[in-house]
């Protein structure tokens, strides 16, 4: 029933990778020393990347160690719409995926154990045959975002409208004819780098210590693969669909770019909390199936997607707790189809750091 948690391990690593400080001390006789080789190049080019912060508003983390549990929720759904010669409406949504770990940590590297919390209290929908994958990293100048996720036969219908006015409107049927493949990566820079960050209110490791914003800017890619065996409706639907909503398989590369504002509120001493609005303009080149068309079909759409992240932490530097979510929204549109894809994942967590790194020990006299 336990199993080793690599989706919790690769989000612990998220939440204290990228929010390491660069070390900036200098010798400057070796420095002269080895001039001609330019020793320090690659530590400056990282230092570039990374960023700093001022320690005015954001103070960095002084420890060496870490533990932390978290409790992880994941959620999606998909949305399938038709217009002609009826408005239809099909909403599937699987299980949700709810995952309990405890993790430790040293610098670069965290070992952490996770378990499902629906196999541990043998919930009667059974066990989530999917499997999703999600890592963010954070600097102070740059954040990425990446998203795996695969889902197995385990989707029910929440919604059915157009198809029959005998379906009461709390219908809710198990349907196991959607498989779902998504691969998504999405890079974002944060022009306010030195005053405001990113890493305060979603991986714990500094804290933001005057309210700050910043305009952020994003590119993103992603690509989707849907499996649809319309066959496996019930009867009910079936019977009633319109022609253009039996599509066997979608799949579609998802090219966008991102622009938004971001804010983090210290409301309160080692408080923040956080809102990042992000509106996408997203190109899609697609490839579908359908009852209706005998060859596949190509065609290219843009489309307005929406990226939206929030999270609220307490922070003093030692001890932590707080909670963080991420949800992300996509549309892709034909003549007389559209779908709708939506997924948001939420985090709560507490944890505290320990063993002071040497700079910040005190020295004994």
């Amino acid at each position: 029933m336990h199993k080793i948690g690599i989706i919790g391990i690769l989000l612990f690593i998220s939440t204290h990778l990228a929010a390491q400080e660069v070390e900036t001390k200098k010798d400057m006789n070796d420095s002269i020393s080895h001039k001609t080789t330019n020793p320090n190049f690659f530590k400056s080019a990282l230092k570039f990347v990374i960023g700093e912060f001022d320690p005015l508003y954001v103070s960095p983390n002084k420890y060496e160690l870490a533990f932390m549990t978290t409790y992880y929720n994941y959620n999606e759904f998909y949305s399938l719409r038709s217009s002609t010669p009826k408005n239809q409406t099909l909403r599937f949504s699987p299980r949700p995926n709810n995952k309990l770990g405890f993790y430790v940590g040293w610098r670069f590297i965290f070992l952490g154990w996770s378990f499902d919390l629906n196999d541990l209290f043998h919930s009667p929908e059974g066990k989530n045959n999917g499997t999703t994958f999600q890592l963010s990293l954070y600097s102070a100048k740059f954040g990425v975002d990446f998203l795996y996720q695969k889902t197995g036969n385990n989707y029910k219908i929440h919604k059915a409208k157009g198809f029959d006015n005998a379906l009461p409107s709390n219908f809710s049927v198990s349907f196991n004819g959607m498989d779902v493949d998504v691969k998504s990566m999405n890079l974002y820079y944060i022009f306010n780098n030195t005053k405001f960050s990113y890493p305060s209110a979603y991986s714990q490791t500094t804290v933001q210590r005057i309210s700050q914003g910043s305009f952020i800017v994003g590119f993103a890619i992603s690509n989707h693969s849907i499996d649809f065996d319309y066959n496996k409706l019930p009867y009910e639907i079936l019977e009633n669909m319109n022609p253009d909503m039996k599509v066997h398989h979608i799949k579609y590369t998802n090219i966008s770019i991102n622009g938004g504002y971001t804010y983090n509120w210290v409301f309160a001493k080692n408080f923040v909390a956080n809102i990042s609005v992000s509106p996408v303009i997203a190109y899609k080149a697609s490839k579908t199936s359908s009852l209706q068309k005998e060859n596949e079909s190509f065609f290219n759409k843009f489309n307005i997607d929406l990226l939206l992240r929030a999270g609220i932490v307490y922070n003093n530097g030692k001890y932590y707790v707080g909670s963080s979510f991420l949800g992300r929204n996509y549309g892709y549109k034909q003549k007389n189809f559209s779908m709708n894809n939506g997924y948001g994942a939420l985090q709560v967590y507490a944890g505290f750091n320990f063993l002071l790194k040497k700079e910040y020990r005190k020295k004994k006299k």
